[in-house]
């Protein structure tokens, strides 16, 4: 029986696992397992765990996807560890014990924390000699010059080719190597995970979804992506296996593509086929692209992260969100409990499920931003830990459009009263997660302030004691928020702030003016401040909408 050779010390290379929970399509793996035996490496860092953005559910999420992964690894020969403790440490320790010639990884569009770990380290890598390998894992270009042409580069990103999966992963293996092992949120110390409705992870997991999305559910995507209703099944729900790379944009963008291009070849033999999938096809295909263009916004400016996009709206909304009124709207709208039936039914929604569809999304964030005029920043912060897809750069940088900081966007305001009675209008999702609500006619629901005593006290129901009054009067707080943004907006500074925001942030669609031309037709006014190309619905918040 020949045995394979037993490698060197010097050769192993590690393969660092982030937002990447897969073997199928990863660059990283494929292209060190050409230089040499691998090692996997996943690591619990306390500072990332630690963040306000971070929940208990994120953590099961990802436990879920690495016993799937560790489990590949094992049947592949190779082997996966996992390790709780600070970046740096963690691969000094690793070095120790196998002198591992080459680190490899993902690049990563992550927080504010994420960054300065890269960081540190980027510089542990260069004083220990080690090549730290990253590859591109979406649409995002690190250092990227200009917007112009970045749609084309995209184009070229996602034809390329997708790596199958290694079918062995190891020659032979390090010994003494101790692991963690799947570590959950109550292992990890997070505590509890609250919600009882949450996606599984894993990349087994998201394939399911991805399929039964193209195959069935989708066909209605286009339409009913926008009803609280509708959405749960319409909608792709693939976005937390993007966030957390249980599938690369690459897979779902060729397989939307395949399936586009066999209902195109049913259509012109004849065969019957529902004509609702070609709108839902390039609906869901233009929010493809229009997640990696929002991630594409955190990499080039970090900031904005934690400031407006445009400085001339620094100010506005801080202090009051910090006053004992604007605490007090926070933890109501956090709890959902602003009196907005919608509103309140969306936010308990979300903290149960970890998931929620676009329009109610944008809803909710108009609603704490111009209603309750609370900062963006605190808000974005709980939704993020309510989000098991929170995604940072499109997070943040929608939480900002929604709260008509960035300068370049129309502000829209959502009236959570037509809302209701567009999205909702037998009450159905409302009822279901405002149990208070649940004998109101349907008449008054979505306004249940406007019935008189006896019909509350019929209703089981007395507003304010209940279910609570409005926190505000809607009219009039839409009309004071309007004042201020227009205040904004019309100096000088501001103008010339959000000239700065389009060129660096805006679309470029193909065709479109480049360069200084961009910017003589946007002084001109022929070049109009959007982020949205023609022809395209316009993106909700964050991350579902971009996927649908």
């Amino acid at each position: 029986m020949n045995r394979p050779r037993p490698r060197s010390r010097s050769d192993w290379q590690v393969v660092w696992f982030k937002r990447d929970l897969r073997i199928t399509d990863h660059a990283p793996l494929r292209e060190a397992l050409r230089h040499g035996p691998v090692l996997g490496l996943y690591l619990y860092e306390p500072e990332l765990l630690q963040s306000p953005e971070w929940d208990p559910s994120h953590s099961r999420f990802i436990a879920q996807a690495l016993r799937e992964l560790e489990t590949e690894w094992t049947r592949r020969g190779g082997r996966l560890l996992l390790r709780r403790g600070e970046a740096v440490e963690e691969l000094e320790r690793l070095h120790r014990e196998t002198g591992f010639v080459r680190l490899w990884s993902h690049e990563e569009t992550g927080n504010r924390r994420t960054f300065d770990r890269d960081r540190r380290v980027a510089r542990w890598c260069r004083e220990r000699g080690i090549p730290w390998e990253e590859r591109r894992q979406d649409g995002v270009v690190r250092r990227l010059a200009s917007r112009d042409g970045w749609a084309e580069r995209w184009a070229t990103t996602m034809s390329g080719r997708i790596e199958s999966p290694p079918e062995q992963l190891g020659s032979g293996r390090p010994t003494g190597l101790a692991s963690d092992g799947v570590l959950g949120p109550e292992e990890l110390g997070l505590g509890p995970v609250i919600q009882s409705e949450l996606q599984p992870g894993g990349e087994a997991a998201a394939r399911e979804v991805l399929g039964g999305f193209l195959q069935e559910r989708g066909v209605g995507y286009r339409t009913e992506m926008s009803s609280p209703l509708t959405a749960w099944s319409a909608c792709s729900r693939l976005s937390p296996y993007l966030a957390w790379g249980c599938l690369s944009m690459r897979t779902v963008h060729q397989a939307a593509l395949q399936r586009q291009e066999e209902w195109r070849l049913w259509r012109s033999a004849g065969d019957p086929v529902d004509r609702r999938w070609a709108g839902a096809l390039s609906s869901f295909q233009a929010r493809l692209r229009w997640h990696c263009h929002f991630m594409q916004k955190l990499e080039d400016e970090p900031r904005i992260e934690f400031e407006n996009f445009n400085p001339a709206y620094d100010g506005l909304r801080e202090a009051f969100t910090e006053s004992e009124e604007g605490r007090s709207r926070l933890e109501a709208w956090c709890q959902g409990r602003t009196g907005f039936p919608l509103v309140d039914a969306c936010m308990r929604a979300v903290r149960a499920t970890g998931w929620l569809n676009f329009r109610m999304r944008a809803m909710v964030m108009s609603v704490a931003s111009y209603h309750l005029w609370l900062h963006w920043r605190p808000t974005a912060v709980h939704l993020a830990r309510c989000f098991l897809d929170f995604e940072p750069g499109i997070h943040f940088s929608q939480a900002q459009m929604q709260s008509g900081t960035t300068g370049i966007n129309t502000v829209r305001i959502y009236n959570p009263t037509l809302q209701a009675l567009e999205q909702d209008p037998q009450g159905v999702f409302i009822r279901r997660w405002i149990p208070e609500l649940a004998q109101v006619p349907d008449a008054f629901l979505a306004e249940p302030w406007r019935m008189m005593r006896c019909q509350q006290e019929a209703s089981r129901c007395v507003i304010g004691v209940d279910y609570p009054a409005p926190r505000v009067d809607a009219r009039l707080a839409v009309l004071e928020a309007k004042a201020r943004i227009a205040r904004v907006r019309s100096s000088t500074g501001a103008r010339e702030a959000s000239r700065r925001v389009y060129l660096r942030h805006g679309s470029r669609k193909q065709g479109a003016f480049r360069g200084s031309d961009a910017e003589a037709r946007y002084r001109a006014g022929l070049l109009q401040p959007s982020v949205h190309p023609p022809a395209t619905p316009e993106p909700g918040p964050f991350q579902q909408e971009l996927f649908g």
